[in-house]
């Protein structure tokens, strides 16, 4: 009987295959370069891997604690949460979606919006969660964007938006596509006020936010090696029936065709970002 009582233990004992739950805790694999990295190492280099300088998501609420003056952010429309214009359901509703991108970042949707400042700078906010369904654009999005745009036309501030999506929410169907011409209205708006607009695309900026506010700022900055297009490439690459460009839809490969003004690593954008804020400040 011992021998079957021994079959079993190794049944439950996991495969070498299987991580013990502790090194989710402890350790981190990097994406690019497949190197196990001590998590707090990680998380002192702002989540950018010391071995291969892959930047890792971030955060909203971590990017702007790592970004912003001390104190100095003052959030606005938390109180706004989705509807459910269509009742739509596929494999789960709606709500329960919300509810569980809800239960896990702690926020009422994927965008947080305030003022701060950036080494003395004002500045009037907006950060993409993309853990809250793909940092997806539906219409409580796009009516916190135009707020904030309209914020900073009254207070005479310009405007920096971090996007990390996947695009429109089809959940809202028509509904979040018209966010893409809400937006791109009021940043319309706010250049007619000659105020700034900053775009920063983290991996990944894609679908109707890259068609939209992504692609409209007056100097657009990227992280390294960010993923930024409309289409993913396996849908374009059937499309047209050929083999894409090496690194294609990759930020370097868009600083070297115009699309991108600036690639700057996490540590620098705190920096780069109130000398922009500055500059163009003193232009307008």
């Amino acid at each position: 009987m011992s021998w079957f009582k021994r079959r079993e233990e190794e049944k439950d004992r996991p495969t070498s295959t299987e991580r013990p739950k502790s090194f989710d805790h402890l350790w981190v694999k990097c994406n690019s370069c497949n190197e196990i990295i001590y998590r707090k190492v990680i998380e002192r280099n702002l989540l950018v891997c010391p071995k291969c300088n892959y930047h890792f998501q971030l955060p909203a609420r971590k990017r702007i604690e790592c970004l912003v003056d001390p104190g100095t952010f003052i959030e606005y429309d938390a109180h706004l949460a989705p509807a459910d214009p269509l009742s739509f359901k596929d494999s789960k509703r709606y709500p329960q979606r919300v509810k569980e991108s809800q239960e896990t970042t702690g926020q009422k949707e994927a965008i947080l919006c305030g003022e701060a400042r950036i080494e003395g700078e004002p500045v009037m906010l907006a950060v993409f969660e993309f853990n809250f369904m793909g940092g997806s654009m539906g219409s409580v999005v796009g009516e916190k964007i135009t707020r904030l745009i309209e914020r900073a036309i009254e207070k005479r501030v310009g405007v920096v938006i971090f996007c990390a999506s996947g695009g429109a929410r089809m959940q809202e169907g028509i509904f979040s596509l018209m966010q893409m011409a809400k937006t791109s209205a009021a940043l319309a708006r706010l250049q007619e006020a000659r105020l700034p607009y900053i775009s920063v695309l983290t991996d990944p900026t894609t679908g109707g936010v890259s068609a939209s506010i992504g692609m409209l700022g007056n100097v657009i900055i990227a992280e390294p090696k960010a993923m930024i297009g409309f289409a993913g490439p396996r849908v374009i690459k059937d499309t047209i029936k050929a083999e894409l460009p090496e690194g294609f839809q990759r930020a370097e490969y868009l600083l070297q065709h115009g699309m991108v003004d600036l690639i700057v690593e996490r540590k620098d954008l705190r920096r780069t970002l109130a000398l922009l804020l500055k500059m163009l400040k003193n232009e307008s």
